[in-house]
């Protein structure tokens, strides 16, 4: 019997050349603005808004936007190794990262002409920052529950309602809203809006003081008789939900790479003289290995323009929970000194738990495979 070859190929060796270059661009950039300052900025409570604008230098704020537009059009595969060798030096930062880019791709291919002439060299430059508002305080991870109304007045559009869990909120610029049009219509009747941080009935909140994860700036959103011009309604009644779960399904995609990310820099902290420790960080780095996989088919398949519901729901509830486990395992192998502050493990696992409920909770995912398996829609 002939004997087999086999060969364990990286996921890099799937992307372009240019995609690599991207990925190089994101170690850069962690490595210049994340990694020696996150610990400091989640101790003094700050946002990464500047940090934000400071991507831009690196190209990293059009990851998917098309070349012709002066983005990278990177492959959903392509973008989450981005988000995962940021994650590598701070979650909060690769998320809000990824939330800027999600909006700007999102202008890139549904704005009018004349919002992506206003918009996108600003959103590229850094000179905007952009936030998604999907969440609202009543509605848990009901998407379709939404209340925020949008009522045509004219030509224009008047919003009313609150959004909550904001991610960059605090600095944003632009703000993606997503709005009930027609209450009888359900999801059809959902629709998204552009709004200006400085257009009139437009509040921003307080930042959020949360476990972990200040760099992301989550704050909410009040929406009080808020004009919209005709322009700015960028999805649609009819379409609007759709768009909506399109981008939940990438950024479930890439919060799993992100969460690969971290677990990497969990395993790079211990030091496992014991057999039996090692052994226990053993298990954590097939767990890793295990999520990238879940991570990267689920990218694979959206690339392909296949639906990646399950996919990404099946990716992110394992890497979020290895994540978690894991972190707990690597701090446990440091002993006392994985519970100081500056052992930086601390901040890993709050926003490794904060992966878990990020665009929808670990229950939801399991609500979303279940239907796979016995029937009903998929969200």
């Amino acid at each position: 019997m002939a004997a087999h070859t086999y060969v364990l190929v990286d996921v890099d060796d799937a992307l372009a050349p240019d995609e690599r270059q991207a990925v190089q661009a994101g170690r850069t950039f962690r490595d210049a603005h994340i990694s020696p300052f996150a610990d400091g900025i989640e101790l003094r409570r700050e946002t990464a808004i500047s940090t934000l604008r400071l991507a831009s230098q690196h190209g990293l704020l059009g990851l998917q936007v098309p070349t012709m537009q002066g983005g990278l059009g990177l492959s959903v595969l392509a973008a989450a190794r981005v988000y995962e060798e940021i994650a590598e030096g701070c979650l909060a930062h690769a998320f809000s990262l990824e939330v800027h880019n999600n909006i700007a791709n999102l202008v890139s291919r549904r704005g009018t002409k004349g919002v992506q002439d206003r918009w996108l060299p600003r959103l590229l430059s850094g000179d905007a920052v952009a936030a998604f508002c999907l969440t609202e305080p009543a509605m848990g991870s009901d998407a379709v529950a939404i209340q925020c109304k949008a009522d045509s007045v004219g030509s224009d559009w008047v919003l009313n309602g609150e959004k909550a869990w904001v991610t960059n909120a605090a600095g944003a610029d632009l703000f993606a809203v997503w709005a009930q049009t027609d209450a009888a219509a359900g999801s059809r009747g959902i629709a998204a809006f552009l709004v200006e941080r400085e257009a009139e009935g437009l509040t921003v909140t307080d930042p959020y003081k949360l476990m972990g994860g200040h760099a992301m700036g989550t704050a909410g959103i009040l929406l009080r008789d808020c004009r919209v011009p005709a322009d700015g309604l960028i999805s649609p009644p009819g379409e609007g939900f759709q768009v909506a779960m399109q981008g939940i399904t990438a950024a479930r995609i890439f919060v799993g790479a992100q969460c690969c990310g971290i677990l990497k820099a969990g395993l790079e902290r211990p030091v496992g003289s014991f057999q039996g420790l090692q052994w226990e960080l053993v298990n954590v780095a097939t767990e890793r290995e295990a999520a990238r996989l879940l991570v990267y088919r689920a990218a694979a398949a959206a690339d392909r323009g296949l639906s990646a519901t399950v996919e990404a729901a099946q990716a992110k509830k394992f890497a979020t929970a290895a994540a978690v486990s894991g972190l707990v395992t690597c701090m446990q192998a440091m002993g006392a000194h994985g519970f100081l502050i500056d052992s930086t493990l601390g901040r890993h696992l709050a926003t490794a738990k904060m992966a878990e409920y990020l665009d929808g909770t670990s229950e939801i995912q399991n609500v979303v495979v279940a239907r796979s398996l016995f029937g009903g829609a998929l969200d």
